[in-house]
């Protein structure tokens, strides 16, 4: 019957009144149940949803971030979201559209941002930003979406999302460094050995099960609420690097219990795997295959939390950007400090799991090519060829990608960060970063921006209210709520602008997830502008919520000549 009839039903055996005028008694040709109105009030509501978001926007400038993707019926859809900074200072996301587009080349993305700019009485002249996922349609230097877009305003500056730069840096450590690269093809087809049907999974949480009872009777482990949880092997996606993370932390708290899974598919002559099962013990029940798994947990256990942080709704790109320096400063503590830690690790997880540890001082000796003996020591090998080498080419990709730290624009941005009592101030640099909006500061702007500026300086060092403001955004804030804002015009004119510049596409990939609840299987013949406004209601809840029914009710008669009121 759908959600919409029956809640109707259910309200009516409620209320007598509604079950008597509205089903009982309401004439034949006054269908307000039908599919048809249902749309047209669920068109209304979006209308004035989307009618809130603008008003919310006002004059100021935001930011673009799109991204492309295929919902359930392989129809490629373009999701439009909004970034700016509303009346409070505070950083604000929002899910404008999701059109269908039956070409992403980027003439036909751009032309399908325009015709949603025109449709809401937004202009290119107020964006001040553009955020996207690095495909070549988006980023392309000559005719991608960005370009497109910056040859119309060339203050649309482009950012690449620091999340998805993350994510190619770990791809390409992984794929680059042929150690590493064999380390996760073994953890791979682990994954599909011991996770490749519901009896071996079953088998492996029952023998963990049991190791940690037994474990805790024997005081290993401590015991209480949310401890000892029952886990299993997290397959990774190739989308969603992070996800190996856990991959390999799950691993590492269930490898007994892994391997004594391999050794009986290895033992079961029945199995298709028992070959392939008995060479992976082998793989695992060696020294180089743990020291790799600790090496890539702790590296990538750096590398989560700035990828976790990096998708919050409300990250500025000041804070991302110490956010990079703070983990490549950690590599290079771990690559210059770390290496007695983690071996003490590997050690005593090999003693625990009876795994033989190789004399550091011999010639290292590869297993896969026992014929050569190369001519470094194991501790060469596993030191330089694998821990410096893997942290050094992280490093490496991490400086390579993330390009845009060493930009002007964003060294001038940097000026503006609260931090130290304000010690990145630079005066200078402020007023050179107002000269990349030169729509928003004229050259008289910008003399009384440096008046500004040197009133405000002494202020905020010797206002205590300002003592303990963290990031842009928290001072945007402060400004707003000390009406500071209003006393220093151009200089929170610039805080705008800095944080209207994008950090991450996440926004846009969480509209990706809502699709697939909206339209799901039982539901993929939706058609677009049904999608749409269905889409809008569900992300922006918050506003639908606020919105007075009545200027629904008034927004639905308007649309139409109408049989009866709503």
């Amino acid at each position: 019957m759908g959600n919409f009839l029956e809640l109707l039903k259910v309200i009516a055996e409620q209320n007598e009144s509604i079950k008597r005028v509205v089903l009982d008694n309401a004439p034949e040709n006054l269908k307000l149940t039908s599919p048809k109105i249902q749309k047209d009030i669920v068109s209304a509501a979006a209308l004035e949803t989307t009618q809130d978001i603008i008003s919310e926007l006002g004059d100021a400038p935001f930011a673009l971030l799109v991204d492309e993707s295929r919902d359930i019926s392989m129809k490629e859809q373009m999701a439009v979201v909004i970034r700016y900074v509303d009346m409070q200072g505070c950083v604000i996301k929002r899910f404008l559209a999701i059109e269908h587009v039956t070409n992403i080349t980027a003439q036909s993305l751009k032309a399908a941002v325009e015709a949603i700019f025109c449709t809401h009485g937004l202009s290119l002249t107020h964006l001040h930003g553009q955020g996207y996922d690095g495909a070549s349609n988006m980023r392309g230097e000559l005719n991608g979406l960005k370009t497109l877009i910056m040859n119309a305003n060339p203050t649309a500056f482009y950012v690449h999302c620091f999340a998805h730069q993350l994510q190619l840096t770990l791809i390409a450590v992984a794929k680059k460094h042929q150690p590493i690269a064999q380390f996760f093809d073994s953890v791979s087809h682990v994954l599909n050995v011991v996770g490749g049907s519901s009896k071996r999974n079953d088998m492996l949480k029952y023998i963990q099960a049991a190791k940690v009872c037994e474990a805790l009777d024997n005081g290993e482990l401590e015991s209480g609420r949310g401890l000892n949880q029952e886990t299993s092997l997290k397959r990774p996606g190739d989308t969603r690097w992070g996800s190996h993370y856990d991959t390999l932390l799950n691993l590492i708290l269930m490898f007994s219990s892994v391997v004594d899974v391999l050794e009986i598919i290895a033992e079961d002559h029945t199995s298709e795997h028992m070959g392939f099962a008995c060479n992976l013990v082998l793989q695992l029940e060696s020294f180089d295959f743990v020291f790799k798994m600790h090496l890539m947990r702790d590296i990538m256990g750096v590398t989560d939390e700035l990828s976790k942080t990096l998708q919050r709704k409300d990250q500025d790109i000041v804070n991302a950007m110490e956010l990079v320096r703070i983990s490549k400063e950690r590599l290079q503590m771990m690559r210059d400090d770390g290496w007695d830690c983690l071996l003490s690790e590997v050690y005593s997880f090999c003693d625990k799991n009876e795994i033989i540890i190789p004399n550091m001082d011999d010639l290292f000796v590869d297993r896969k090519r026992s014929r050569r003996k190369a001519e470094v020591t194991n501790l060469h090998y596993f030191r330089v060829e694998i821990f410096l080498t893997t942290i050094d080419k992280q490093l490496q990709e991490l400086n390579r990608r993330f390009n845009e730290v060493n930009t002007e624009l964003l060294l001038c941005v940097a000026s503006l960060d609260p931090k130290g009592s304000f010690s990145a101030f630079d005066k200078e640099k402020l007023i050179c970063l107002s000269q990349f909006y030169p729509v928003d500061f004229s050259d008289s702007d910008r003399v009384k921006l440096s008046n500004q500026l040197a009133t405000y300086i002494i202020d905020m060092w010797t206002n205590s209210k300002f003592s303990e403001v963290k990031g842009i955004s928290g001072l945007a804030q402060k400004m707003v709520e000390t009406k500071k804002d209003i006393v220093y015009p151009f200089v929170y004119l610039l805080l705008k602008l800095a944080l209207t510049l994008p950090v991450a596409t996440a926004s846009v990939e969480r509209a990706f997830s809502a699709i697939s609840i909206v339209k799901n299987r039982l539901r993929n013949r939706m058609a677009d502008e049904w999608m749409n406004d269905c889409l809008l209601l569900y992300i922006e809840n918050d506003i639908f919520n606020s919105i007075d029914d009545e200027r629904i009710m008034q927004r639905f008669q308007n649309m139409k000549n109408r049989r009866g009121q709503l």
